[in-house]
């Protein structure tokens, strides 16, 4: 009878944490994300470094190698304190466009978005599991000064971005 008392528990406690699980699949996310998960996949993107500075914004997407974030030397602390085992790494862009933007991410990670010294918040956010090439996408507008992409949190030592006009 103990056993299953402790059962019935551990189902309704297990409850809760369910509900608080992200989506699965690509048809999970708010809006449409087949170009952003065609350009996460191509097989021609771009490979930089952390610490790397773009003149202008990339049309294509890139791939961003990460280190730890003791050694990545982000110009700003990141929002989000990242976990131990985890990965970060940023980008300067020295030109950027006005306008609103999505930045999707191959993977899970923590995203800020820096200009003018100030994080730059998402309109919007969308994330999904088991969508492959594509994890996160957010909406940003952003204004035509230098920006700053910084990741933190990543649990892989790489992760496939781009940074699209939104449709």
């Amino acid at each position: 009878m103990k056993t299953w008392v402790f059962i019935a528990l551990l189902l309704l406690g297990a409850k809760p944490a369910m509900a608080a699980e992200e989506p699965s699949g690509c048809d999970k996310f708010k809006w449409p994300i087949e170009r952003d998960r065609a350009a996460l996949t191509s097989p021609d993107r771009a490979s930089l470094s952390s610490g790397s500075e773009q003149a202008v914004m990339l049309s294509t997407a890139f791939t961003l190698t990460l280190v730890a974030p003791s050694e990545a030397k982000l110009p700003s602390p990141p929002e989000r304190v990242p976990k131990d085992g985890t990965f970060a790494g940023f980008t300067s862009i020295k030109a950027a466009t006005a306008g609103a933007y999505t930045i999707s991410l191959s993977g899970g990670a923590w995203v800020d978005v820096v200009q003018g010294g100030h994080f730059i918040k998402p309109v919007a956010f969308s994330g999904a599991t088991d969508c492959d090439g594509i994890r996160k996408t957010m909406k940003f507008e952003l204004s035509a000064e230098p920006l700053v992409l910084q990741v933190s949190g990543a649990r892989e030592k790489a992760l496939s971005i781009v940074i699209l006009p939104a449709q």
